[in-house]
């Protein structure tokens, strides 16, 4: 286990430079969002290693679909949160798994030891909110996907919308349905107190 020192938080300004072709520009961004992208990716996969993979994944479908970003459609941070979901649900449907050992030398290339000790670290936080990331999968998708981006990675609903392609109303309504399916759900496995923190802020309002 790596020895980690803490790191301070990078801003998280609204940076719509040409990350795709301005290596300064995607530094900055990157920067700005990597440790957003630790918790999105921590809250989902309990591997170090397979978390660095995704991780780095993540900002190289970044440079690669930098000119789909439009600031009328939404902000950088619905953007990106939608190119991680879709990054982690191609490997959750992935049939071919690496080794671990492929996994754990691909990490390392991929991301520095600082950075694999903050994945370390994240995924330890987030053990809570992967218990109820497993609990969705029983869920309809329509319902799953709303609630795992507003509840677990808190997402307006605004940006939720946006990533998923409908409007803030049916957000709301899916999102209401789900977090009372999911409370009944983790009622019955007796797990809903434990996870009260991940489920129980009120319904975020609509900007």
């Amino acid at each position: 286990m790596h020895q980690c020192g803490r790191r301070s938080h990078a801003g998280r300004g609204r940076d719509t430079g040409a990350f795709g072709t301005d290596p300064v520009a995607f530094e900055a961004f990157y920067r700005a969002h990597l440790d957003m992208v630790h918790g999105f990716v921590a809250r989902r996969v309990p591997d170090p290693w397979l978390a660095a993979d995704l991780t780095a994944d993540v900002f190289v479908a970044v440079i690669e679909s930098a000119h789909t970003f439009r600031e009328d459609r939404g902000t950088p941070t619905g953007w990106l949160f939608g190119i991680a979901r879709n990054v982690v649900n191609s490997e959750r449907r992935r049939t071919a798994r690496a080794s671990t050992a492929d996994r754990e030398n691909t990490g390392r290339r991929l991301l520095d030891s600082a950075e694999i000790c903050r994945l370390e670290d994240r995924i330890g936080a987030e053990a809570e909110a992967r218990r109820v990331y497993r609990a969705m999968d029983r869920l309809p998708e329509s319902e799953r996907s709303v609630l795992e981006l507003a509840a677990l990675d808190g997402l307006s609903l605004s940006d939720v919308a946006g990533v998923l392609g409908i409007s803030a109303v049916t957000a709301r309504v899916r999102l209401h349905r789900a977090r009372r399916r999911i409370r009944d759900l983790l009622d019955r496995t007796g797990h809903a107190e434990k996870t009260g923190g991940v489920l129980g802020s009120p319904l975020p309002n609509t900007p």
